[in-house]
């Protein structure tokens, strides 16, 4: 058996502002040794060092930010294949108007040069076709919440760091709707401070960064989350052990738009790398 074979080699491309270098941090958080912005003609080079060392996890970034990008990239794949070194291609894509988006919001320059973003865009879908071709595995992000991306990533990579034995579903209420039939915690966040009596935030919801601004403000909501957080981290482990198919926690405040949304999107964040977890808001836009 050589050296390299125990290696692992997660090579993370794709469209520039699909998430490659949160994509990078979720795999430092699982062991894996990252780089970003990888010259592909040293990717070879990368890999006879790391082949000595004890951590053969490697997680690389490689973009069209690094010039001669194609040429130099698929004559280092050759050399890898040569070699006999196991590695995977993990393609990044999103839709153009989240794309565009997520550029207006960073006020970044797209890689691909001065001329519009949506030309810059479909210049960039273009030149990287091949190699999505040759992609072992792609993720579209268009839609997945940061926590929600780190959940899929350990879920391909790293399935032993998440118990996949019981789902767990935050679901968010109103209480004048009535609790959730199939809870099995319930926790009431009606004694935090009401934004739906603030004129400018009564409209909005709890996945509005002004809401969560406004309610993280205050000192109660955060002794309040790290309570139940702290609850759920110790419980949670104990249910998987009893065997239980499914745990149900519900959290709810009076309409269930701004305080138990809040909350919920929060626990999903914190508590998703860990455990099969999904997030649901019933009542977020009802009047």
């Amino acid at each position: 058996m050589s050296e390299s074979d125990n290696m692992r080699i997660v090579l993370i491309t794709g469209l520039s502002g699909a998430g490659k270098s949160h994509t990078l941090n979720c795999f430092e958080d699982l062991g894996y040794y990252c780089v970003d912005n990888m010259p592909p003609t040293l990717i070879p080079i990368f890999a006879d060092l790391f082949a000595q060392s004890e951590n053969k996890k490697v997680a690389l970034v490689c973009d069209t930010r690094g010039a001669a990008f194609f040429e130099d990239l698929f004559e280092a794949l050759r050399e890898l294949d040569k070699r006999e070194i196991d590695y995977e291609i993990l393609f990044l894509v999103a839709d153009d108007e989240v794309l565009i988006r997520r550029y207006k919001e960073t006020r970044r320059r797209h890689p691909m040069g001065d001329i519009s973003l949506p030309d810059a865009i479909k210049k960039e879908r273009e030149a990287l076709s091949e190699l999505r071709g040759k992609a072992s595995r792609e993720i579209d992000t268009s839609y997945l919440k940061p926590w929600e991306l780190k959940v899929r990533i350990v879920e391909i990579y790293e399935p032993e760091q998440r118990d996949k034995n019981m789902q767990v579903r935050i679901i968010s209420f109103g209480f004048k709707y009535g609790l959730p039939p199939d809870a099995d915690l319930v926790f009431d966040v009606r004694f935090l401070p009401n934004p739906h009596y603030v004129d400018h935030l009564k409209p909005l919801t709890g996945e509005d960064d002004q809401v969560k601004e406004y309610l993280w403000r205050w000192a109660e909501t955060s002794e309040y989350f790290q309570k139940v957080r702290d609850l759920l981290e110790f419980s949670i482990p104990y249910y998987i052990k009893e065997g239980k198919a499914s745990l149900i926690v519900a959290i709810g405040c009076t309409g269930g738009k701004h305080r138990s949304v809040v909350i919920s999107e929060e626990l999903g964040r914190v508590l998703g790398s860990r455990f099969n977890l999904a997030v649901e808001h019933r009542d977020i836009y009802k009047n």
